[in-house]
This record gives structure tokens, C-alpha cells and sequence, in this order.
């Protein structure tokens, strides 16, 4: 974490806290709060390209429904003042696993997802 505060690595996670909720209720709302209106997505999903506007993600997510069971570990995280990477595995997101690297911009003093690189195992 270097010389960055504590209080800058946790909204760094509190932003991929919207994202959780947003698996674990099988509601896109609070994932769209944390990305950017013009993030994308990209991955493989069952070996095809599940890449696009993150309005894929979000309708993915919809229609997935809920994961109550959803575990989450976010692994790493990697801050450089207005700038963040971070990786978070993921176990049975209604069954499925996956590891998620997310790049993050702080915009107006906000942690904001910009894109998702994920692997499903």
C-alpha cells in the first residue's frame, strides 16, 4: 500500500463493494453507482467474448439474479494517487467462480470503476 492511507484503500474496496451487492442481490443498481457510464467489460464466458459497454455486465447481472452465498476476497490492491487496480476472486456467484481485475479512476474525489478484465474458471 505504500504511502497510501488507509482511508483511500478502504473506498477503494467500497467501491468494489458495489459491485458485490450488486452480485450477492442479483440487482445491477448499486454496481451502477460504482462504474463509469463508459466502462467496459472484457472476458471470456463458457470460451465465448462477453466483451462490451458495461451495460452487458449489468444486464448479465439482472438476469443472473441473486447469489446469497456469493464469497469475495478482494487479493490485491495497488494505489498511485488518483489512480487503482485492484483483484478480487469470487466463489459461487450462483455457481459460477471467477477472478475480476478492475482499473479504477478517482474522479471528483470518488473511487470509479472504469473497467473489468475477469477470468471464469
Amino acid at each position: 500500500m505504500s504511502s497510501t492511507s488507509v482511508a483511500e484503500y478502504q473506498a477503494v474496496c467500497a467501491a468494489i463493494e458495489g459491485y458485490v451487492e450488486a452480485a450477492r442481490t442479483g440487482n445491477s443498481a448499486p454496481m451502477r453507482k460504482v462504474f463509469h457510464q463508459d466502462a467496459y467489460i472484457f472476458g471470456f464466458f463458457d470460451g465465448e467474448p462477453f466483451n462490451g459497454p458495461i451495460q452487458k455486465l449489468f444486464d448479465w447481472d439482472d438476469a443472473n439474479g441473486p447469489a446469497p452465498d456469493i464469497k469475495t476476497q478482494i487479493t490485491h490492491v495497488d494505489i498511485a494517487e488518483t489512480v487503482a487496480v485492484v483483484r478480487l476472486e469470487i466463489e459461487n456467484w450462483t455457481g459460477y467462480r471467477f477472478t475480476d481485475f478492475f482499473t479504477l479512476l478517482k474522479i471528483e474525489g470518488r473511487w470509479t470503476i472504469m473497467n473489468k478484465v475477469f477470468h471464469k474458471h
